[in-house]
């Protein structure tokens, strides 16, 4: 028996990488199933694993360890079935741009929620700094100042420019991490960037990505300085959708959770109800309308039984 690290899921088998360092072309057992978790992949990139060699190189997986959390989307609209990303994230970056492509507030809000949903550490990276006029960069500012305070990383950085990506390669070290981001915000310059040239460039990565019938999506880990991984997973705009119970929705808003405990009411929605510390607290400027905006914006697409997350 050996232990050891899904790098890469080809949809047949799965890559681990041995704690000696050995690359291993695994299957699973054919009963193989996890408990709990209806999905069309029971082992993501990211899984600790154990598995027993066989005679010709090859190996079975017989075993897969406690994830310490998990990232999924739906594998269809059609289908109670979810697609596991990928598991044991230590951070997620997640890039983004205030222009040339704006990223909004409440898509950045929105995917917060998801990843505390998750238990998957977040920060921030606003990419593009070379291009922004004077007002951009004080709109920068003031997002920066917003989630620094409310407890996500941020770093500002010119992928494009190489400016900043020292502080991102240190982030990088000793983690397995998640980068994610809409089209257009210059992830693949920045993945670019970080990776040194023995690796993959991004165009080739996403070729080599098999791409099912828009039902799976297979990630792959590329190693970086410090013992670290990243993930890159193309296609994917988000983490897909979750099931969240109305009155659940404000504890994935942390400051939001924060200042409810002092609500009059336990199952305070902080829309209307009287005595709503949430909602004194918007006015006192201690949460920001913008994040109230979001939290608003999450409870009226239940309401309207379209949750879907616009990723």
């Amino acid at each position: 028996m050996e232990k050891g690290l899904v790098i890469k899921n080809t949809g047949s088998w799965y890559v681990v990488k041995t704690e000696d360092g050995k690359q291993i072309e695994c299957k699973i057992k054919g009963n193989f199933r996890l408990k709990g978790i209806r999905s069309t992949n029971p082992i993501a990139v990211g899984d600790r694993v154990q598995i027993a060699l066989n005679p010709e190189g090859t190996a079975f997986i017989t075993e897969i360890e406690d994830r310490k959390n998990y990232i999924i989307r739906r594998a269809s609209n059609l289908s109670k079935q979810s697609h596991i990303i990928a598991a044991n994230l230590d951070l997620c970056m997640l890039v983004v741009t205030v222009n040339y492509p704006e990223t909004s507030t409440i898509f950045i809000d929105r995917f917060l929620a998801s990843a505390e949903a998750y238990r998957v550490p977040v920060a921030l990276v606003f990419n593009k700094t070379d291009l922004y006029s004077e007002d951009e960069l004080r709109y920068l500012e003031g997002l920066i100042h917003l989630y620094t305070h409310i407890g996500y990383p941020c770093f500002r950085i010119s992928a494009l420019n190489n400016e900043g990506i020292n502080e991102i390669k240190e982030e990088l070290k000793g983690k397995i991490t998640l980068f994610s981001g809409h089209s257009g915000v210059g992830k693949s310059t920045l993945i670019n960037a970080i990776l040194p040239e023995a690796h993959l460039k991004t165009g080739e990565i996403s070729t080599a990505h098999n791409k099912g019938m828009h039902t799976t999506t297979f990630s792959e880990m590329f190693p970086v300085e410090g013992e670290g991984y990243i993930i890159d997973t193309p296609g994917i705009k988000g983490f897909g959708t979750f099931d969240m119970k109305d009155e659940e929705v404000s504890h994935y808003f942390k400051e939001i959770f924060e200042f409810s405990a002092h609500c009059k009411y336990g199952n305070c929605t902080h829309r209307h109800e009287p005595g709503c510390a949430v909602r004194e607290a918007v006015e006192n400027h201690y949460i920001s309308e913008s994040r109230y905006a979001s939290y608003l914006n999450i409870l009226e697409d239940r309401e309207e039984g379209k949750y879907r997350a616009a990723y």
